[in-house]
């Protein structure tokens, strides 16, 4: 397996050993449910009087953790830790905080196969899909220390003021905020805290993490791998709770510097005003979702396109950011592309995400299966026909869980409000256009933009990288239409509704995200 790098492009042939050694750790964690996990405060396991039970959408029946319901005073006592721990942590050399963060990384890596059984059963996701959620963190992290070693702290001498007889000179440094929150969604619990907490940690910032209500249980053992890598007490807090009280707290206290969401538009659009009622401007990093095209030129591949968008439309059911959830054909290949989407959608696999022959598990709760049958209703009601889908899956143990299928609808007018509504779903629509230049102005005529994906010639290709409005773009790429991003080969972040930073997590930029500049400026005669 040293030979193998799992990322999200190379996920589809895995070496045997992969599976053997998810399957190892499966059957360790399934003997193993139902335990009590504490939140982490001041390095201290910290305990509430209300507790709530994680169950797993795979299904219902499977109780997985008992996870503490944290309030208000939590929520004080976590920022206060981390106040108290930040001048310390922002003062020990950023070559120590690198080697830190490393070893956490490292744990990442050889915890991968109970992490990566952790996820598929807490969140629904397939094993590989899982186990690249997982070993995707560890790559954030490390990307963000090179990063930190690259620009050598960030530390930079700037020009000489010319001053007869003195010696004026001006360093520009990049210094750390203070208190930053990572609050992340269920759907990469693991990539999406660790990666804004290994960026905000390497910074110098100590962090207080909160994760969805759905997926606590795999973020609290990502909190284990800070704290056993040997960050010292308060530099990295682990809370969990409801977000109306616990999060809502967090967001509204004037002990936060900064904060990094990732999330749905409606929720992200109301943490930016009520963060933005604190007594100055304060730093926020958000990303907030997509309704992602994928073009299908007369001139593509049509064998990769079909591969490619299948991927990008269904990997974790629809639940991601950059699911490939509008596809735009050409008339002249709409017919035959069609055919090859059917027929791919049909072949999938729908069950126990655990299970390796599996591609398609869950979808994450109750209301996520309830707004998936109202979305196909609304299809139906919209003139829209289904090519295959439509429907919940309820056979057998399969009504223990929250099964959608594969749906894929065409002849929905580009009028219906589902054209330009992140649904969140195993749901893509399907229509046709005549001109390249006709697709991407529909394409473009959404609030968002995150990823988008064109199969086509060169030259439509490069016509589509300088039309497209999106911050992740990929062209006749069969491993995902819309979706793998990996750090250092291609930065997650999105435009416009997507994301408010215009700086793609994975990249160059992200990491003085984190951090704000002083210019220190000295003069000495001569």
């Amino acid at each position: 397996m040293a030979s193998f790098k799992l990322t999200y492009a190379t996920m589809f042939n895995p070496p045997e050993e992969m599976h053997t050694g998810f399957d190892h750790a499966l059957a360790r964690l399934k003997a193993n449910l139902g335990k009590e996990y504490a939140m982490i405060i001041d390095g201290k396991d910290v305990f509430a009087e209300e507790k709530f039970d994680d169950y797993s959408p795979v299904n219902t029946e499977w109780k997985l953790a008992v996870m503490q319901k944290g309030n208000a005073s939590h929520a004080q006592q976590a920022l206060a830790a981390a106040r108290k721990a930040f001048p310390g942590w922002s003062h020990t050399p950023w070559q120590e905080r690198v080697r830190l963060l490393r070893r956490a990384a490292d744990l990442i890596d050889e915890r991968l196969f109970e992490m990566g059984a952790a996820m598929a059963l807490e969140v629904g996701k397939n094993r590989m899909e899982s186990m690249g959620d997982v070993a995707e963190t560890a790559d954030l992290i490390r990307y963000s220390c090179d990063m930190m070693e690259k620009n050598e702290g960030f530390i930079k001498p700037m020009g000489k003021d010319p001053l007869p007889n003195h010696d004026s000179t001006n360093i520009s440094v990049l210094r750390p905020y203070g208190v930053w929150l990572v609050v992340s969604p269920f759907n990469f619990p693991f990539a999406l805290t660790g990666g804004p907490a290994g960026a905000a940690l390497v910074a110098g910032n100590t962090i207080v993490m909160k994760p969805a209500t759905d997926t606590p249980f795999i973020v609290r053992l990502l909190a284990e791998c800070f704290r056993d890598a040997g960050l010292p007490d308060g530099v990295a807090n682990f809370v969990t709770g409801p977000g109306r009280t616990l999060g809502q707290a967090l967001v509204e206290s004037p002990e936060v510097d900064g904060v990094t969401f990732t999330g749905s538009y409606d929720v992200g659009m109301k943490m930016f005003r009520d963060y933005a009622n604190g007594k100055y401007v304060r730093p926020m990093v958000l990303e907030l979702g997509g309704k992602n095209p994928a073009i299908v030129t007369k001139n593509a591949n049509l064998e990769d396109a079909a591969v490619g968008i299948v991927r990008s439309a269904f990997g974790l059911q629809g639940q991601k950011c950059s699911a490939g959830s509008r596809i735009y054909v050409q008339e002249e290949v709409y017919e035959e592309l069609v055919a090859k989407l059917k027929e791919l959608t049909e072949k999938l696999t729908i069950g126990d995400p655990s299970d390796r022959k599996v591609y398609v598990g869950p979808v994450i709760n109750k209301t996520s299966y309830q707004e998936f049958q109202d979305f196909c209703r609304e299809i139906e009601e919209g003139g829209g026909k289904f090519l295959t889908g439509g429907k919940v899956t309820t056979e057998g143990e399969l009504a223990k869980g929250y099964y959608c299928q594969p749906t894929l609808a065409t002849d929905l007018p580009y009028t219906h409000r589902l054209w330009k509504h992140e649904m969140f779903l195993p749901i893509s629509t399907i229509g046709k256009f005549q001109t390249l230049e006709e697709a991407l102005d529909m394409a473009n005529d959404v609030d968002y933009g995150l990823t988008a994906g064109v199969y086509g010639s060169e030259e439509e290709v490069e016509y589509f990288f300088d039309r497209i409005e999106a911050g992740v773009t990929y062209a006749n790429r069969p491993q995902g239409a819309t979706t793998g991003a990996w750090p250092g080969f291609q930065p997650f972040g999105g435009w416009k509704g997507s994301g408010s930073s215009g700086k793609n997590a994975g990249g160059y930029y992200y990491v003085p995200l984190y951090l704000h500049e002083q210019i220190r400026t000295l003069v000495k005669p001569k």
